[in-house]
């Protein structure tokens, strides 16, 4: 379900998942998740309920403390965000 939204006076974009890796968000693909968030120009956000973090940055992410069956939002705003959100999108898909 991607949604604009507004932040501040700036447009942005934002998508919903669910964690489905039993895991959650540990260390090996929270690595590859920056890894591919880094990729764009687009300010990229992870949020899990009142908490957010920098999808560029490991220790962010990996503070957020996501577990198996957690809804997350992906947020982008910038130049590439579009692209930002399907890329972020495919990698939820096929890892977590």
């Amino acid at each position: 379900e991607i949604a604009s939204c507004l932040v501040g006076s700036e447009m942005c974009i934002r998508d919903r998942y669910t964690i489905t890796d039993a895991n959650g968000i540990h260390a090996r693909p929270a690595g590859l998740l920056v890894k591919e968030a880094q990729r764009f120009a687009s300010a990229v956000k992870l949020i899990r309920g009142e908490k957010s973090a920098d999808l560029k940055r490991l220790f962010g992410v990996m503070g957020l403390n996501v577990k198996a069956g957690d809804a997350v939002t992906v947020s982008a705003e910038g130049a590439d965000e579009e692209a930002a959100i399907q890329a972020l999108e495919t990698f939820f898909q096929q890892n977590l």
